[in-house]
């Protein structure tokens, strides 16, 4: 199983990248990444190119806002927030730490970002995928980007709207490669 870690902008050059661990713009309010490049593996980011073109099609591009993480990353997580509900234990890596996940949103033509009910790390049950508490229009984004997902083989994760896996995450192994070795 190839797990050769590619840039996602180098294949998918419309995709929006706002990395928010490479800003304070996240849970940790603090930044955790010292890049702002978005990596995956060659077979998820192959996947993710077909997803955009279907996106794009109606109007709307891929907004990705995490994908590689390396090992040592999910420590500081951890450290941060020992639940598993929302971070994974580091001991067993995540599929972050595989090149296999992505989270991602959507946005529109002027780059503003669809209505998804929640921000990026909100750790309620209103960022739940089963949550329907939500206006019509937030529930239409969410099935729309939940349906073109799982087309090209992701599969969503139940706590995190914008949390997708690929579907053979378990086959690749966990990477600890940093960020400043993938920028060589």
């Amino acid at each position: 199983m190839n797990s050769r870690l590619i840039n996602v902008k180098n294949i998918i050059p419309n995709i929006v990248v706002d990395i928010k661990y490479a800003t304070a713009d996240n849970f940790t309010k603090k930044i955790v990444y010292p890049s702002s490049q978005c990596y995956l593996i060659d077979t998820v980011a192959q996947a993710l190119k077909l997803a955009a073109h279907d996106f794009s099609d109606l109007g709307y591009r891929i907004k990705i806002w995490d994908g590689y993480r390396p090992l040592k990353m999910q420590y500081i997580f951890w450290d941060l927030v020992p639940d598993p509900n929302y971070v994974a234990d580091p001991k067993q890596g995540s599929r972050h730490n595989r090149g296999c996940a992505v989270d991602v949103t959507l946005v529109d033509g002027a780059g503003q970002e669809l209505d998804m009910g929640t921000n990026f790390d909100d750790f309620t049950a209103k960022a739940h995928r089963d949550y329907a508490n939500l206006s019509p229009v937030v529930l239409k984004h969410r099935q729309m980007l939940q349906t073109i997902m799982e087309k090209h083989g992701f599969m969503g994760w139940h706590k995190e709207w914008w949390h997708f896996d690929f579907k053979d995450w378990e086959q690749h192994p966990i990477l600890n490669i940093a960020f400043e070795d993938l920028e060589r």
